[in-house]
Parts: C-alpha cells; structure tokens; sequence
C-alpha cells in the first residue's frame, strides 16, 4: 500500500490509500477517485508535507544539527535496505517498470540531468535524496 496527498481542482487537500501508483493513475483517469468536501473528479497528486516542530524551550543550535544529523542518517539507512541500487542504470530502469517490462520495486541509483528530463517527460515520478558521503577512514 502506498499513500498520496492528493487535491481536487477547488484546493481541498485529502489522503488516499492504493496499492501502487498504477492503481492510482488508472483510477484517477477514470475519474473514480473523488474529493470527500467536493465531490470534484479532478484530483491531482501534490507533495506531502511533513515537518519537525520546533521548541519553545530554546533548544540550541548544535542539538537541532544533531537531530537532523540523525533523521539523515536514518533516512539513508532506511533507502539503502528497501531500496534496489541500480547504480547508473536508474533512468533506464524506471523506464522499464514504468512501462511494464520490470516488477514494480523502489529503486534507487544515479540519473545525469538529461536521463531525469526524459523521466519527467515520460510521467514518471522520482525523487532526489542527497545522501551523506560516507566516513572517512584511516588507511
């Protein structure tokens, strides 16, 4: 199961549930998904918001760093074991899933400026992550 944030054309913001994004494509041109205010047919995805509240209590900055310094780690630790590494074959391989040849799986792996133009071009959704260069060691 995945979940959108989605809108309709009169701006009301509501959650959907689908088994993958083709489940949620064919059923939007469809016009099966509806807005639970409206009742309006045309939805669209828009990026989900989420976000970290910060305290009154005057947390410093070096503690808020270290927050964040942990979310990112945890975040790279969560792609790197349910994600597929491509490598340099990401673009060629979104292609595939997006078209049916491969199985749907989350992939991750690297895109020039060009191959991400195509994807876009093609309607396929991707997101870029920065990932932290690993630790240094002593050789």
């Amino acid at each position: 199961m995945i979940v959108y944030d989605l809108q309709c054309e009169q701006g009301h913001v509501f959650e959907g549930w689908f088994e993958d994004i083709r489940t949620f494509n064919n059923q939007n041109k469809k016009k099966l998904i509806s807005c639970p205010v409206c009742n309006n047919t045309s939805i669209m995805k828009v990026p989900t918001t989420f976000g970290i509240k910060s305290s009154e209590n005057g947390q410093n900055i070096p503690e808020k760093q270290a927050v964040l310094e942990k979310m990112t780690e945890k975040l790279s630790e969560f792609v790197e074991k349910n994600f597929d590494n491509v490598g340099t074959n990401f673009a060629s391989e979104a292609l595939k899933i997006h078209y049916g040849v491969s199985e749907p799986r989350n992939i991750r792996g690297i895109s020039t400026t060009q191959e991400e133009k195509t994807l876009k071009e093609e309607g396929i959704q991707f997101f870029k992550v920065p990932v932290p260069a690993p630790p240094e060691t002593d050789s």
